[in-house]
């Protein structure tokens, strides 16, 4: 019989494991409605519509299940890169702006709609943000994190639009600053048929299974 390694609640994999099952307890939002309030933290973004590649990540979140995000994402407070600490002390509203970032980046994708996309968030002290983040995306594998780069992305500015097109901006055209970046070779097709193999790598994500990381011995 193996030796079970004692129960250590700050050891960091535990913490985050704190961190997201607080989030995933929170309320499930419309993105296209959200009141503005204070703080930094985690979130997660469900997607219910009907665009054919995302057919299986919305099956899990249609009926109220909401069970398969598409996109993990976090909010830092202005000052967190120097240690800012007490986020809940702090006026910032980054993690509100952040997703009023995205809703604004999906209402301008040509085959996408807002009323199909919802949230959970929670805020959290600085400290917690990255950690809690990467659990999550280690738990659940989000297209938009894992294969479909580029949702986050902003705009390089004037200068800057030397960088390559992200994939996101290929699949869902729309954000305007995208089509000034050097473009990829990949086509809509090809990026598509990327999902359907990434379906089938990971069966399991398909049926709405999912486990958190284990640590290697």
């Amino acid at each position: 019989m193996s030796l079970q390694k004692p129960y250590n609640p700050l050891d960091k994999k535990n913490l985050g494991v704190s961190v997201a099952e607080a989030l995933l307890s929170r309320d499930i939002l419309p993105l296209s409605s959200l009141k503005p309030f204070n703080g930094a933290g985690v979130y997660v973004i469900y997607y219910t519509g009907n665009f054919e590649s995302y057919r299986l990540i919305s099956k899990l979140n249609k009926q109220g299940k909401f069970q398969a995000p598409i996109y993990v994402g976090k909010a830092v407070p202005p000052g967190a890169r120097k240690g800012g600490f007490n986020t809940s002390e702090m006026k910032t509203k980054a993690l509100h702006n952040r997703l009023i970032e995205h809703a604004e980046s999906i209402k301008v994708a040509d085959n996408l709609k807002i009323e199909d996309f919802h949230c959970r968030f929670l805020v959290v002290d600085d400290i917690w943000i990255p950690l809690g983040e990467s659990l999550l995306i280690a738990k659940f594998s989000p297209l938009w994190n894992k294969l479909i780069d580029g949702f986050g992305n902003h705009d390089p500015g004037k200068g800057r639009y030397e960088g390559l097109c992200s994939r996101w901006d290929v699949l869902h055209p729309g954000r305007s600053w995208a089509t000034k970046c050097r473009q990829r070779s990949e086509t809509i097709v090809q990026i598509k048929n990327d999902i359907e193999e990434y379906y089938r790598a990971h069966p399991l994500l398909a049926k709405g299974i999912f486990h958190l990381p284990v640590d290697e011995e």
